[in-house]
């Protein structure tokens, strides 16, 4: 079981995001799942960590997706 859980303000914006017409595809999953983890104790697939750690190593994406990417890797699991 993962302790770690998406905070507030995090959830909140990853609200937003979800019902923006503006936001982009990967914006939006990667929301969802920060949204999925929120007090739930579940923790991040392999295919989305994946998805993340591409998003975190590329100089493409805005600080906004990079934020939700940092949440997401964070509640991945370790072993991994």
């Amino acid at each position: 079981m993962n302790k770690k859980e998406s905070g507030q303000k995090l959830s909140a914006k990853a609200s937003k995001i979800m019902r923006s017409n503006n936001s982009s595809q990967i914006q939006k999953s990667l929301a969802a799942s920060v949204l999925s983890q929120r007090s739930t104790g579940k923790i991040t697939g392999s295919a989305m960590e994946s998805k993340a750690s591409k998003v975190m190593n590329s100089n493409k994406y805005s600080g906004t997706t990079k934020s939700l990417a940092a949440s997401v890797l964070a509640q991945s699991d370790k072993s991994r």
